[in-house]
């Protein structure tokens, strides 16, 4: 959420920033009702002030008796505007949350993915005569099972199955014990969350175009990314400033509908309602954050580099970002399934700095040197998608013979060297 005095001071730029970002916000309403907003708050300290004078005034009997009917009046008086200040505030709040984050001023303009821009590329693709894509691959070697897992779940469901399973899980460890060693706490995050903290996070979890499992009769929701349960692990605190920057590294399952997300993108793994996930996350000062975006993004190449995984960095560009970020870059890693198997870049990875973006709706902030408050910036990216990393890594070290090499770091995880 943009801090209110900021909108107030640049009306101007805020509804820029959302037509630049495809989000239908009138900053415009917004003002109107924060200025009544702000009128109800000066009546209603108007009138408190009338009922302590009142309340302790010392006049005589019938002076006494005056006043105390002059009281009653501020009494009901005042318990409208309130009751008015509760309805506006809430209409002020919705407005507010409907605003995105401010945009990097390097960020590319644009309205759409097809309008990111590409930053850099690394590794070479392997030149195979008749590459098969991770389905294909998933069925012949018996280790992915998508039959299965639609009979007993629906569609885009699973089983992984005997190497498979080995697989994933060996990709899982080896992120997590890369991220530890470099200074992440590790987390094992709950499933669930409540839906303050999805919204905390910048997530809608109820209405028509939400991604998100909400639990009936309940205020929880299935998470879609470790990000929202970490997001929420500091709320409403006062982080010490000589700690931060705090890193966590999050395991979790990931939930998400994917509602009207079919189509040439999602075969096989690559939208699928639940899959596992490690993710990594920062709460850090604000002069810390540009720094820390590079260092999550410098990570997740690290990974890629070390899986053998050819990939090109993409900075995404303002139509594409989403509510929170305020500049994101993916790693977009080569998948065979692509563009009809002919081959094509899909997106594996993210890294985002939400500013403060987040931990203003949060609650979390630090002190400063002086002892006043500011909130913190929080910064979320991939450390491994256990959908569509097996995706890249299966479909890059296919042999000819239609086995699938294990990349060199991955082998003592694994404690195999080929799929076949």
């Amino acid at each position: 959420m943009l801090d209110i005095k900021f909108v107030r001071e640049n009306p101007d730029l805020v509804q820029k920033n959302c037509d630049v970002r495809n989000v239908k916000a009138s900053v415009a309403e917004l003002i109107k009702v924060d200025q009544e907003y702000l009128a109800l708050l000066r009546e209603i300290e108007m009138l408190r002030e009338g009922r302590n004078k009142v309340a302790a005034s010392t006049q005589g009997a019938e002076d006494r008796a005056v006043m105390v009917e002059k009281g009653k009046a501020i009494k009901i008086t005042l318990s409208e505007k309130e009751k008015a200040l509760e309805t506006v505030e809430l209409e002020r709040r919705g407005l507010m949350m409907r605003l995105p984050n401010m945009t990097h001023p390097d960020a590319p303009e644009g309205l759409d993915d097809s309008q990111n821009k590409e930053i850099k590329k690394w590794g070479e693709v392997a030149k195979l005569s008749k590459p098969l894509n991770h389905v294909e691959l998933g069925e012949k070697l018996d280790i992915l099972d998508f039959e299965r897992g639609a009979k007993v779940a629906g569609a885009k469901f699973y089983f992984w199955k005997g190497k498979g399973a080995l697989l994933e899980q060996a990709i899982t460890r080896f992120v997590l014990d890369y991220l530890v060693k470099n200074g992440f706490t590790p987390l094992i995050t709950p499933d669930l969350a409540k839906d303050e903290i999805l919204l905390g996070t910048g997530y809608q979890p109820r209405g028509s175009e939400t991604q998100i499992y909400s639990i009936e009769n309940t205020d929880l929701s299935l998470v879609g990314t470790a990000e929202i349960p970490i997001g929420g692990y500091h709320k409403d605190e006062v982080l010490d400033k000589t700690q931060l920057p705090l890193k966590y590294v999050g395991l979790s399952h990931c939930f998400r509908t994917e509602a009207g997300a079919y189509g040439r993108e999602s075969y096989g793994l690559y939208r699928v309602h639940q899959f596992a996930k490690v993710e990594m996350f920062v709460f850090c000062t604000p002069e810390q954050s540009e720094a820390m975006h590079l260092e999550l993004l410098k990570h997740e190449e690290n990974i890629f580099q070390a899986l053998e995984i050819p990939y090109r960095v993409v900075d995404i560009c303002s139509g594409d970002l989403g509510g929170p970020a305020y500049r994101k870059y993916d790693l977009e890693a080569w998948m065979w399934g692509r563009n009809d198997g002919k081959g094509d870049w899909g997106e594996v990875t993210s890294a985002s700095n939400c500013t403060d973006f987040q931990a203003r709706r949060l609650n979390i902030k630090t002190r400063d040197e002086d002892g006043s408050l500011q909130h913190v910036h929080t910064l979320n990216g991939t450390g491994s998608a256990l959908s569509r990393t097996p995706i890249a890594l299966m479909e890059n070290h296919q042999q000819e013979d239609g086995t699938i090499k294990i990349p060199k770091a991955l082998i003592p995880y694994c404690g195999f060297d080929l799929i076949g």
